[in-house]
């Protein structure tokens, strides 16, 4: 069952790339304490998520964080090196952190799975966006299947 706003965030493990490398990245520490925009892509470099969704967040940054949020994440079921390749060709600097959640664990446990297979992608998450609360859900925003219009950075700036 998907994640609803006034749920908590479940705990779980995710990557980024730290100056010595790969690095783990616990759940409970990335939200505590903070206002944080999650969003997941199906996957980096895909046409919509390179082309629109994370170019919106990097854009809309400065915007987003005026509104109180202190850390804005772009999440993929995608390994750390290709996230860390991503954020770098799209110039993502510090204004997104790219996290990645290679087997999909923490998607799956948010109950945002996606089967892809049909397009040869195999299991990724959903298009989303979540606004997070000191660990607490407040937005929920999932889009329908081919849709892109409620996880786009300037629909979740306007519900800030």
């Amino acid at each position: 069952m998907a994640i609803k706003a006034g749920e908590r965030m479940p705990s779980g493990v995710v990557k980024t790339m730290g100056a010595d490398g790969p690095k783990d990245v616990r759940t409970e520490e990335l939200f505590k304490g903070k206002k944080v925009v999650l969003f997941s892509v199906p996957g980096a470099f895909t046409p919509t998520c390179d082309a629109k969704h994370l170019p919106g967040f990097v854009q809309l940054a400065d915007q987003i964080r005026a509104k109180g949020v202190d850390l804005i994440a772009c999440m993929a079921v995608n390994d750390v090196f290709v996230m860390n390749a991503w954020g770098k060709a799209s110039g993502v600097a510090d204004k997104v952190m790219m996290l990645a959640d290679g087997n999909g664990e923490y998607t799956k446990a948010l109950g945002l799975s996606l089967d892809a297979s049909g397009f040869g992608m195999g299991q990724r998450g959903q298009r989303f966006a979540l606004v997070i609360e000191d660990g607490v859900v407040r937005q929920v925003n999932v889009e329908a299947p081919g849709q892109f219009k409620v996880s786009a950075a300037e629909h979740v700036l306007a519900q800030l």
